[in-house]
């Protein structure tokens, strides 16, 4: 079986639905070669059982002959085990491609998501991507679990019409002309099921994206008392959502109700054509017995190619909705890399406030208004619309690839995330550091305590968004996360804001200790992290007004005091004798 997930899911066909379905289909064809081999094999044997019945009975029963009895009755006993055995094999080969077909679109969808960034939240309601990927993805893969018994039927179809077609041309026509007739009434019933469906999947979307923003949202509502009006319009869409699958249900019950009715009514006129031809000598007791068995039989193919037409648009339609996503750019896309960053630690800067961070030193920037030194963060990591003029040593960081930026340059955001699975997965997602390493990071960000909290350690389950933890229990953790990349350079954006006084003056002390000799850039106003800095920034409107230590500038700068001291008078100046 092959592992997952995929070392590279591929490049997706983004033309079309059906061209997304076949690129899909030629990546995994192995598997489906196999499930088709099984489902023919499988459906053939079933195909002739009746005819061995048909042969046992005329030539072991009437004709009084036991060795050709003995002879068709192993006969059907070695189709029997032969249908088994195939039958096993197809249905693995069938949850086979269920899987890859599933897996290679949740991958596709979520490598997406992280590679596209802040592009695609800006462009599509996140409910709608998690829906992609949760929903859209398992029944993008339901016609790859049944297309092998589709192959399957349409072989045993084929087969049968011609035996039928040799016993009997008035039968054989039958089940010829019957069957598209058949086929193209059900088609009849498809075509709004397909239009519904995907009214269904927008509404459902639509709720799981207002789920997901009032999960996100859900302590602010509460502060201002919103929760109520959201919990009113959750119910709506609900709602809405409801009737919509109300309205899939008549088409869906009527192409169920199809699916037993039609052939039911073809299974009648075989055997009342089949009865008449007995009567009249056309053909023979056994090949009525035949007759019979096909009847029941071709319930089978039949139902089979109406469950894939059925599958088979269901899977355009999700196909249709994961193209959406995947067609989104990236905030990146396009660009060609041009050079590569210089070895060893360099100087960074930033020629849009002309801010300056020397290399191995811990340079902390102050600014009055936080969106903009989350601005000058983005762009030193190259996130946002748009390029950066940051440059790295010599060379622009636009100029090279954004894996490779962001290799060197590592930004911890505001608002770091946690995901669901174990502490250690959290803590050091790529594996490659020692227990003393963590044990150190842990020190460093004072999460020691956080730790002795869980029962199982760094092999705790951690719920999503780490819900478990208050938020400057999250907060130290994003910090041991960040401290473990051991980037080159990394940039801190408030990472104490959620901390007390006590625990953000030891986080202050080691974060310098932890990080020296290397880059470090720190966007806080706090003068317990100010004061460990070695160099201090002042960025207002837009560039950089001051500079030097914490202590120089808290004595020097009346506007460095405002926006640090927070309000506090300013300091008077030493008076000269």
């Amino acid at each position: 079986m092959r592992p997952l997930p995929y070392d590279d899911p591929g490049t997706p066909d983004l033309r079309s639905p059906v061209r997304f379905m076949a690129w899909t289909a030629r990546l995994q064809w192995r598997t489906v070669l196999g499930g088709v081999c099984c489902a023919i094999v499988w459906m053939l044997c079933l195909a002739m059982m009746p005819a061995a019945i048909s042969r046992g009975t005329d030539d072991g029963i009437r004709g009084h002959d036991m060795g050709a009895l003995v002879l068709w009755s192993l006969t059907l006993i070695v189709l029997a085990a032969v249908a088994a055995g195939a039958g096993v094999l197809r249905h693995r080969f069938a949850v086979l491609n269920w899987l890859q077909a599933a897996f290679r679109c949740m991958q596709l969808v979520g490598e997406h998501a992280t590679d596209s960034g802040e592009a695609l939240p800006r462009a599509m309601p996140t409910g709608q991507v998690v829906a992609s990927a949760a929903t859209d993805a398992t029944r993008f893969a339901e016609s790859y679990d049944a297309f092998a018994r589709f192959v399957g039927a349409i072989v045993a179809y084929l087969v049968v019409a011609i035996i039928l077609l040799r016993s009997s041309l008035p039968l054989g026509l039958v089940v010829l002309l019957g069957v598209p007739v058949l086929l193209t009434a059900l088609a009849a019933v498809i075509k709004p099921l397909q239009r519904r469906q995907q009214a269904q999947r927008e509404q459902s979307g639509r709720l799981s994206e207002l789920g997901a923003d009032t999960v996100t949202g859900l302590r602010v509502l509460r502060g201002i008392g919103g929760e109520h009006t959201f919990r009113r319009r959750y119910a709506e869409q609900s709602e809405r959502v409801r009737l919509e699958g109300v309205r899939v249900a008549t088409p869906q019950s009527t192409l169920d109700s199809a699916q037993v009715l039609l052939p039911g009514i073809f299974m009648l006129v075989v055997t009342w054509l089949g009865a008449r031809s007995v009567h009249s000598g056309a053909i023979t007791p056994g090949e009525l017995v035949a007759f019979y068995g096909y009847s029941t039989f071709l319930v089978m193919p039949l139902s089979t190619a109406t469950e894939m037409t059925g599958k088979f648009l269901a899977t355009r339609v999700a196909a249709g909705r994961i193209i959406k996503v995947l067609q989104i750019p990236g905030d990146h896309t396009g660009e060609v890399p041009t050079a590569h960053l210089p070895d060893g630690p360099q100087e960074l800067v930033d020629p849009s406030t002309g801010a300056v961070f020397a290399p191995g030193l811990l340079t902390a920037v102050v600014c009055d208004v936080p969106a903009q030194a989350s601005a000058l963060a983005d762009r030193l990591g190259r996130f946002g619309q748009g390029g950066t003029d940051v440059t790295f040593g010599s060379v622009g960081l636009a100029d090279v690839a954004v894996r490779e930026a962001r290799s060197r340059v590592v930004v911890s955001e505001v608002d770091p995330r946690l995901f669901a699975g174990t502490l250690l997965d959290q803590l050091d997602p790529a594996g490659r550091s020692t227990s003393d390493q963590i044990a150190a990071a842990l020190d460093a960000a004072d999460a020691h305590d956080v730790l002795l909290a869980l029962e199982d350690g760094l092999q705790s389950q951690v719920e999503e968004r780490g819900r478990s933890f208050s938020g400057g229990q999250r907060q130290r953790l994003a910090l041991v996360r960040a401290l473990l990349t051991r980037a080159e350079t990394l940039v801190l954006v408030e990472p104490t804001s959620a901390v007390d006084a006590h625990t953000e003056a030891r986080i202050a002390a080691r974060l310098a200790a932890a990080r020296r000799g290397r880059t470090t850039v720190v966007m806080a106003a706090s003068p317990l992290l100010l004061d460990q800095a070695d160099r201090v920034l002042l960025l207002q409107d837009g560039g950089i007004v001051a500079e030097g230590t914490h202590a120089d500038l808290s004595r020097t700068s009346p506007a460095y005091r405002r926006v640090v001291l927070r309000g506090e008078e300013d300091i008077d100046e030493p008076a000269h004798a």
